[in-house]
């Protein structure tokens, strides 16, 4: 007697492609929307000022503004810092030019202009206070923009774990 062989179920595999295809979308639509919270910014204290970080990436100002956009009052405090930082970012630098350029005039032996010298680190000792507020500016608004975070944002943290019992072997998501 030749083996028969078994008929094949077209609305049985129709119906387990379907619920693959929402246990994919499903899938897909927690990873986006996980993705999509706003995450903390860490500050770490450095020498002369702080390190920002999000997720392990280092952010740079423009980064760290753009970030926090959707909150208003941090946004608006994070300009201003960053408007401060570049402020005594030029002023800083143009000190520097002027109290090296005689000391280079010095060292190759020519004759240094040594007001230009002294203008320059009186406008390196101005740039310094400006930074230390800019810096102070931008801790406050991180620190705004992250309470706000944790006040608003829902911690969403699903266990995924594989089940087996009498109908299988599958994936179960506990919220």
């Amino acid at each position: 007697m030749p083996r028969m062989r078994p008929e094949f179920n077209r609305y049985k595999y129709n119906l387990n492609l379907e619920i693959m295809k929402k246990l994919i979308l499903t899938f897909i639509i927690i990873a986006i929307s996980t993705a999509s919270y706003s995450q903390k910014i860490n500050i770490e204290k450095t020498f002369g000022g702080y390190k920002f970080t999000q997720n392990g990436k280092n952010l740079r100002l423009s980064e760290l503004v753009n970030t926090m956009k959707s909150d208003e009052q941090s946004y608006s405090l994070a300009k201003s810092a960053k408007s401060n930082y570049v402020l005594s970012q030029i002023i800083g630098g143009a000190g520097g030019f002027m109290v090296g350029w005689p000391l280079g005039t010095a060292i190759s032996g020519g004759k240094p202009n040594w007001t230009i010298a002294g203008i320059g680190a009186g406008l390196i000792v101005i740039s310094i206070p400006i930074t230390s507020s800019a810096n102070k500016k931008m801790k406050k608004a991180v620190n705004r923009y992250n309470s706000s975070i944790n006040s608003t944002s829902y911690n969403f943290q699903p266990n995924f774990s594989i089940v087996s019992n009498r109908f299988g072997v599958g994936l179960a998501i506990i919220f």
